[in-house]
């Protein structure tokens, strides 16, 4: 069906494997595995460079989610990274603003606590508590200092997404002003390899680096966020930061091919990844990727599916109780899977709200086997648009998704944490991860995650051969409301007329597209303790070993 050969070598090694988006980050992490550090280590290096070399798409003013495995003891832990509503807001509040709907830019977007910072801290508590690491905090961090404030160059991607942000570009706003003067070249987009630094965003990193990661949200630095947010604008205290905390938790689980699934819990959607996948549990996925007509509309009717139940119940688990036993109750998912057409696309709609999303995903394995899945995002592609204060942290507006209307199940209250796409994830083989992967995409998440699966346990495709194969997306692409099915065009125009004789709404877009995510996966053999990763051409780097 697709192509074995790929534009980027697989990354092979035994004393650990990292697959992120940018190079910088992929061998900062490299560095810290070769020092004797931890998997946990490695992403939260990565997740740190990331958040300098890609501010477009995450920073510590925004939320993560991790997957994290300890070989020595055979436990997997999930970790929900994201911060809930702060405290001054209310449906009233927005209604006193003169607004029906959250916006998605300016001070007002920027009204969840950001919950990126914690999680890097509490994942580096956990290497060294319970995986014993030699590897201090500030070493972590330091790569990102160094490159926040000497610079770096401008990644590809940059310039182009930020062209597209027609809605921040336009913007006349005082408080966007200062994201306009950090980021933009004379008020124009930058180009490609120009060089960046942001000295404010390292003045925070170092101060994070001799406080510890529970400063940005105690100590002095929370309160130069707070007051910077108050003088915006912005409903965010110091006050908020102060009451947040990480939480660890169970994760999600289903069987899948005679291994299993997992994801983290509400309020991430990773319960719609292993929806996907036990709808398709049921099918002989095998045999119809022979034709790829036959596979996209299968998964893709299993993606409207997994959605439609999503998008109903999909909430903040403290606010809205979620029936997760029978949601992914194999039984459950293999009668809805049966209402699946082989020949006709159902005419399910995409559910307003969910759009795009800018994110970036790193997967690491270390020598003892240990392994991490971390997704790390803004939201939308700069998220609010507004740096909090002097201290160059980009704030999220992932709350901008909490609706005003009452009884709608994401309905913003104080405290609440909104629906977050962020869907880390592994498929174990034999107790153990066999497959670790993330990607960016919003609501393509889940959709790459199932083809990645698919094309790895299903078809026996090598890693880098299934990240790099085409894919496609079904819904929402970069906020535009659509039931359109995007294919890369390296489908060809016969799959895509095929696919449009069933009644999709195929568009082609280009050969490597982002509007198909970037993905990141690692594939280890427990056996023989190879680790195999791959890394998305999609993005600036490929994945590397040691």
């Amino acid at each position: 069906m697709v192509s074995t050969e790929t534009r980027w070598p697989p990354a092979r090694g035994r004393r650990g494997v990292v697959a992120s988006p940018h190079p910088a980050a992929t061998l900062a992490a490299l560095d810290v595995l070769q020092r004797g550090g931890t998997a946990a280590d490695a992403a939260v290096t990565a997740g740190v460079v990331l958040s300098v070399v890609y501010p477009h798409m995450t920073g510590p003013g925004g939320d993560s989610f991790w997957l994290g495995w300890e070989a020595e003891t055979g436990r997997l832990r999930a970790l929900q990274a994201c911060g809930g509503a702060v405290a001054l807001v209310t449906p009233a509040f927005y209604r006193r603003q003169g607004v029906d709907a959250i916006p998605a830019r300016g001070p007002l977007a920027a009204l969840t606590v950001p919950g990126a910072v914690d999680g890097w801290w509490e994942v580096h508590r956990w290497s060294q508590a319970d995986l014993r690491s030699p590897v201090s905090w500030g070493d972590l961090l330091e790569p990102g200092i160094r490159h926040a404030r000497d610079g770096i160059a401008i990644p590809r991607g940059l310039p182009r997404v930020t062209a597209g942000a027609a809605d921040l570009l336009a913007l006349d706003d005082c408080a966007i002003q200062p994201w306009r003067v950090q980021y933009l070249a004379d008020g124009r987009v930058p180009a490609p390899g120009a060089n960046l630094v942001q000295p404010r965003l390292a003045w925070t990193l170092e101060r994070l680096e001799r406080s510890g990661g529970r400063e940005f949200y105690e100590g002095e630095l929370a309160g130069e966020l707070g007051r910077g947010c108050e003088a915006l604008g912005s409903p965010l205290r110091a006050a908020d930061l102060a009451c947040h905390r990480s939480r660890w938790a169970s994760p999600l689980a289903l069987p899948y091919r005679g291994g299993v699934a997992v994801s983290a819990p509400p309020p991430s959607q990773g319960l719609t990844a292993l929806a996907i996948l036990g709808l398709l549990d049921g099918y002989d996925v095998g045999a119809l990727a022979r034709d790829p007509a036959d596979y996209i509309h299968l998964v893709v009717e299993a993606t409207k599916l997994a959605v439609a139940d999503r998008d109903h119940w999909l909430a903040d688990p403290d606010a809205s109780p979620i029936p997760m036993t029978r949601l992914l109750d194999p039984g459950y998912l293999a009668d809805w899977g049966r209402a699946i057409d082989g020949r006709r696309a159902a005419p399910v709609p995409v559910a307003p709200g969910v759009d795009r999303g800018d994110t970036v995903a790193c997967v690491t394995v270390d020598a003892a086997g240990n392994a991490v899945s971390l997704i790390q995002s803004l939201y939308h592609e700069w998220g609010s648009g507004v740096l909090a204060g002097t201290t160059g942290v980009l704030l999220q507006n992932r709350g901008a998704f909490f609706s005003l209307e009452p009884g709608h199940p994401n309905v913003l209250a104080p405290g609440k944490r909104p629906f977050h796409t962020l869907t880390p994830f592994m498929w174990l083989a034999d107790g153990r991860p066999a497959l670790v992967a993330g990607t960016m995409g919003g609501e393509g998440q889940p959709q790459t995650l199932a083809a990645l699966v698919t094309r790895i346990v299903d078809l026996g495709l090598e890693v880098q051969a299934a990240v790099e194969a085409p894919r496609w997306l079904y819904g929402r692409t970069w906020g535009t409301p659509s039931r359109a099915l995007s294919l890369e065009v390296r489908f060809g125009e016969d799959v895509a007329d095929r696919l449009r004789a069933r009644g999709h709404a195929v568009q082609l877009v280009d050969p490597w597209s982002d509007t198909v995510g970037h993905a990141q996966a690692i594939v280890r053999n427990a056996a023989t303790g190879l680790a195999v990763g791959g890394g998305d051409p999609r993005a600036d780097g490929p994945p590397l070993g040691l």
